[in-house]
């Protein structure tokens, strides 16, 4: 059982950055893979970025590649998104997702994480 939840959403104008986290709770943070998924209305829920439990994996859709930065701080329990070069259709409500998993993976599938956050909105002025 873990229990995630986000922030660091808001307004910002096209170009500009903002920094989410997502907030875990437990004792065994770096157990977990986690990922960054977003959704926009109208849209299906598409994957953003991953990373694995130690934090020496990273994975990134190809729409935030060079944009957007994955990280975790597995001794304050907090995953981070990094995001850099706004654009308006990056605008969504942003979810942290995590998985318990054993060993490194990446996980990209949302079907896959077993915990999920309530998200963050990010919304990108232009």
């Amino acid at each position: 059982q873990v229990q995630l939840v986000e922030s660091g959403g808001g307004l910002v104008q096209a170009g500009g950055s903002l920094r989410l986290s997502c907030a875990a709770s437990g004792r065994t943070f770096s157990s977990y893979s986690m990922g960054w998924f977003r959704q926009a209305p109208g849209k299906e829920r598409e994957f953003v970025a991953a990373i694995s439990g130690g934090g020496s994996k990273t994975a990134y859709a190809d729409s935030v590649k060079g944009r957007f930065t994955i990280s975790r701080d597995n001794a304050k329990n907090t995953m981070y998104l990094y995001l850099n070069s706004l654009k308006a259709e990056d605008t969504a409500v942003y979810y942290c997702a995590a998985k318990r998993v054993i060993g490194i993976q990446i996980i990209r599938n949302d079907r896959e994480y077993n915990y999920w956050g309530q998200g963050t909105q990010v919304t990108v002025s232009s």
